[in-house]
């Protein structure tokens, strides 16, 4: 702890927990390094996550939490009776706990409910601003007892920002905290490797591409994955596809192995739909190259220690980048105007920065990691 913070909290005094991060996938996955620095600076404290209940499995093995409660938004759809029932069995569990430090990482206004009815003895949110700059004040400020920073004019990693809120609460994470963690249990590896195999594909040693997101202004066009695909195979690589279960990543990857000509399509083995996230991660850490856009699966991929190639459009490598492994960035860069944040140009869901970007310099870095020769060395051992 250090001496010059005179709110700091004392990690001696935390009993238990409790990380709240309320978004998606990825941004789930890039939180884990809170739990592991924060358990590092107080071991005997009991550290619980809240979050949706499709993002749980990627704290599932996570050896620094105790309890992952859940927010079922399904349930929720199904009626105002289900919705409240399912509110308050949440709440009476948080309750139980009885948390002497809350951590919420999102500016969800569930955290500010449950700053309010847990009353823990402390709670740290980032801080809120008005137009004008000030702190926003009021029931935020009553509720919350530390507000952490961030640059407003330079990029951070998402990673070093949800880190902060630590940081703020005079808990410094070493360089050994920082690491993602995802611990994918011995079914997914076993279910991952009997996919592989029924698909015909290399046990290990492939080219995994993700060409989806949950996001259609992140993805790239299908002729080009497909161009990339090809260019692929004609190296002597074999290529597992991936994809959710949706049928918007359905209908992508159809499209683009419908542009496969035939003599390249033995070497791809089509995965979409078929895998847990869990088993995502299993089949990523068999990869000897991972190639997709922004995306959960690229953190999986990059979380799982294999060589990343990411594409880039709207959203910026430098707050979402694959985080410490080895990789290549493609990213336009005849557009002033990225990385913009909107959801395609005017908001029409097509990003041209994206659908741009050239399968020559896809390729090339593709081809500068493979002949790399410490990333092969750096590659995590088969599980």
């Amino acid at each position: 702890m250090s001496s010059y913070l005179p709110d700091a909290v004392p990690p001696a005094e935390i009993r238990r927990a409790l990380v709240t991060k309320l978004r998606h996938h990825g941004d789930v996955l890039l939180a884990t390094p809170v739990f592991t620095a924060l358990k590092r600076a107080a071991p005997q404290a009991a550290i619980d996550a809240l979050v949706y209940l499709e993002t749980a499995p990627l704290l599932a093995g996570h050896p620094a939490i105790d309890l992952v409660h859940v927010v079922d938004r399904d349930r929720g759809r199904r009626g105002t009776r289900a919705r409240l029932g399912a509110e308050w069995q949440l709440l009476r569990a948080l309750r139980e706990r009885r948390y002497d430090l809350i951590v919420h990482l999102t500016e969800h206004p569930r955290g500010l409910v449950l700053a309010a009815l847990l009353r823990p003895r402390w709670a740290v949110t980032r801080e809120r601003a008005t137009s004008d700059g000030a702190l926003r004040r009021g029931i935020w400020r009553a509720c919350f007892t530390h507000f952490y920073r961030q640059p407003k004019a330079t990029p951070r990693h998402t990673v070093e920002s949800n880190l902060d809120a630590l940081r703020r609460i005079g808990i410094y994470p070493d360089t050994a905290d920082r690491g993602l963690v995802l611990r994918p249990a011995a079914a997914a590896y076993a279910k991952a490797d009997a996919l592989l195999a029924d698909a015909g594909a290399a046990a290990e040693g492939f080219v995994h591409v993700h060409p989806g997101s949950r996001w259609r202004f992140k993805c790239w066009p299908a002729a080009s994955t497909a161009a990339l695909l090809v260019r692929i195979a004609a190296r002597g690589l074999p290529i597992v596809l991936t994809g959710a279960p949706d049928d918007a990543e359905r209908a992508l990857a159809a499209d683009i192995l419908a542009r496969i000509p035939v003599a390249s399509r033995a070497a791809i083995a089509d995965l979409t739909g078929q895998l847990s996230l869990p088993e995502l991660a299993a089949v990523a850490s068999r990869a000897r190259l991972f190639v997709g856009v922004d995306s959960a699966p690229m953190h999986i991929a990059a979380a799982m220690g294999t060589p990343v190639v990411a594409l880039f459009g709207p959203s910026g490598e430098a707050q979402w980048g694959p985080w410490q492994v080895a990789h290549r960035v493609v990213a336009s860069r005849a557009h002033p105007c990225r990385p913009c944040g909107i959801d395609g140009c005017g908001g029409g869901k097509v990003s041209d920065c994206l659908a741009s970007l050239d399968v020559d310099t896809v390729v090339e870095a593709c081809d500068a990691l493979l002949a790399d020769p410490a990333v092969g060395a750096a590659k995590r051992p088969r599980p």
